[in-house]
């Protein structure tokens, strides 16, 4: 799949954010995600989504091409997400594979969870960059 890089990031951020709502730290502490995210400051996070990318990365690409209408997001089958997974567990031996299977399937539907609304068809433009845009009335001033 082609994702834009302002949708990879935000994926990645998805799943490093699940990663640590299932710390105790934050599960039994009562303490918010987003509040957690920030005290890791710009090293930590840096170190978390390491970690995770190369769990994450390599599924989101080998994901099928869908055709992702302005205004939603790409959305994917059960299916094809587990025959991506699939694809790079080639090291795991066959009493982990059950284990990494489901993690990561976990991680990537978190990934995808997160991958903001697509706004054109192409990827090009993002929320923040919908304000900036200026469409004249007609071509003469170009």
């Amino acid at each position: 799949m082609r994702f834009t890089e302002n949708e990879m990031t935000r994926a990645m951020e998805g799943a490093a954010k699940s990663v640590l709502a299932g710390q105790r730290e934050v599960r039994k502490g009562g303490r918010d995600v987003e509040d957690v995210w920030h005290d890791l400051g710009r090293f930590g996070r840096y170190q978390l989504l390491a970690g995770l990318a190369d769990q994450v990365l390599p599924v989101l690409t080998a994901l099928p091409d869908v055709e992702v209408e302005p205004g939603t997001r790409p959305t994917f089958t059960e299916e094809q997400v587990r025959a991506a997974v699939e694809e790079g567990l080639d090291g795991v031996g066959r009493l982990q594979r059950g284990l990494v299977l489901k993690a990561r399937i976990a991680l990537v539907e978190a990934a995808l969870a997160a991958v903001p609304p697509r706004i054109d068809p192409d990827g090009l433009l993002t929320e923040d960059s919908i304000g900036e845009i200026e469409i004249p009335d007609d071509l003469s001033g170009l």
